[in-house]
């Protein structure tokens, strides 16, 4: 798989943004590894077996340490996108795997869609993401 293609920057976007949450959230690494995997439950955007420990949060905001689990990613987007404080993916890295994230948190129709129902602070740095984010799904990739 080319290191530059969109899945790629997926995964070495995933741990900066589960970085995100665990630098915004507010309290300690376990506490915010609690609200996370009880968030995935809740919201059914995943089901974990177990509910990680600060260290393992740590871990996946690491670029160099374990890859976080998809509901831990698609969790901390569906948290992030709701912070009054409007956070933002850091590099183009992280928007694709905020991107990839968002659309499969929710169904849309059309990527237009999808861009509309962005809250207005991540539209434009979304935007080229978005659409990669798009194709992607789309295209129906198997990996």
């Amino acid at each position: 798989m080319p290191h530059d293609g969109f899945y790629a920057k997926v995964r070495r976007g995933l741990p900066a943004l589960v970085g995100q949450w665990l630098t915004l959230g507010q309290g300690d690494p376990d506490r915010l590894a609690l609200l996370l995997a009880e968030t995935a439950r809740v919201t059914r955007i995943g089901l974990p077996e177990e509910t990680p420990d600060g260290e393992t949060l740590v871990a996946w905001s690491e670029a160099d340490g374990e890859e976080p689990p998809l509901w831990a990613a698609r969790t901390a987007t569906f948290l992030l996108v709701q912070m009054p404080a409007r956070p933002l993916p850091a590099g183009d890295d992280e928007a694709c795997a905020w991107a990839y994230c968002w659309l499969r948190n929710r169904d849309f129709e059309a990527v237009e869609a999808a861009q509309r129902a962005l809250p207005d602070h991540l539209r434009e740095p979304l935007a080229v993401a978005l659409k990669a984010a798009w194709t992607d799904l789309k295209g129906l990739r198997l990996v």
